[in-house]
């Protein structure tokens, strides 16, 4: 499967090039260009490469960028911290196994049952694989779905309830969540299984799609968020989420009231 990281790693580059203006990274304009952003051999200048390496690279040809590359690249095209961790890993072409849907073990699922807090488990692909009491009060009683259906990328973008839950900030929360999934959908472009969930979202949501074509890449933080109970009305919660150290594809989200 490295062969759609290299692709990712392309087309990634090119989303963050065509974000930047020559004037800013102090070149001329010049007359009117054809196309936003800087030029390829501009950026290979910032970044002390070679033009024909570069094109390379976006082209998702198979080269092997070292670690100083990809820093000068990250430098060359005003990364954030979130940014350049990902084009490392984009970097790496490592080759992984099909994804399959992965278990929670029981000690973990009898440790979000013993909390009173909302909490849940979700895998690599934010499929929901496990929650509580409180999680199924606070969002919606997942059992009542289908486990094709019970991931937190669908139940975000395609639900009414998602939409009543979030109320105002609806679009800004899964805009974020969007671009927290992309980091790790770059890494599996060509799994079946992400291929899957990409097509429902594209044809289920008519706001993914424009969100995608940004390419943004946001790291998974803390935080708080306003949501709406069905029966108390307006929660102010705190969120944090952990991963577990025998399988890092689990990962721990806990809402707490403030």
């Amino acid at each position: 499967m490295a062969h759609s990281s290299r692709s990712e790693l392309g087309d990634f580059l090119r989303s963050r090039r065509k974000r930047l203006t020559p004037e800013a990274m102090g070149f001329s304009g010049g007359r009117k260009r054809r196309t936003p952003g800087l030029k390829r051999e501009e950026v290979a200048e910032l970044a002390g490469i070679g033009i024909d390496w570069y094109v390379r690279l976006e082209q998702g040809r198979t080269v092997s960028p070292s670690a100083s590359t990809i820093d000068a690249l990250a430098r060359a095209l005003r990364l954030n911290k979130a940014e350049h961790a990902h084009l490392r890993e984009l970097a790496r072409n490592t080759e992984r196994r099909a994804f399959s849907r992965e278990t929670v073990p029981d000690s973990l699922q009898r440790l979000i049952e013993s909390l009173s807090q909302p909490a849940y488990i979700t895998g690599r692909r934010w499929d929901l694989l496990a929650w509580n009491a409180a999680a199924a009060d606070l969002f919606t009683d997942f059992t009542r779905l289908p486990e094709e259906d019970r991931n937190i990328l669908l139940f975000m973008l395609t639900t009414p309830e998602a939409r009543r839950i979030f109320g105002a900030g609806w679009a800004d929360e899964a805009q974020r969540m969007v671009a927290q999934f992309r980091a790790t959908h770059d890494l599996w472009a060509d799994d079946p299984a992400f291929l899957e969930l990409l097509e429902r979202l594209r044809h289920a949501s008519l706001e993914f799609e424009p969100w995608w074509k940004d390419h943004d890449i946001r790291g998974v933080a803390s935080g708080q968020k306003r949501l709406r109970h069905p029966k108390k009305g307006w929660l102010q919660f705190e969120y944090a989420s952990f991963q577990a150290n025998d399988n890092p594809a689990l990962k721990l989200v806990i809402y707490t009231p403030r």
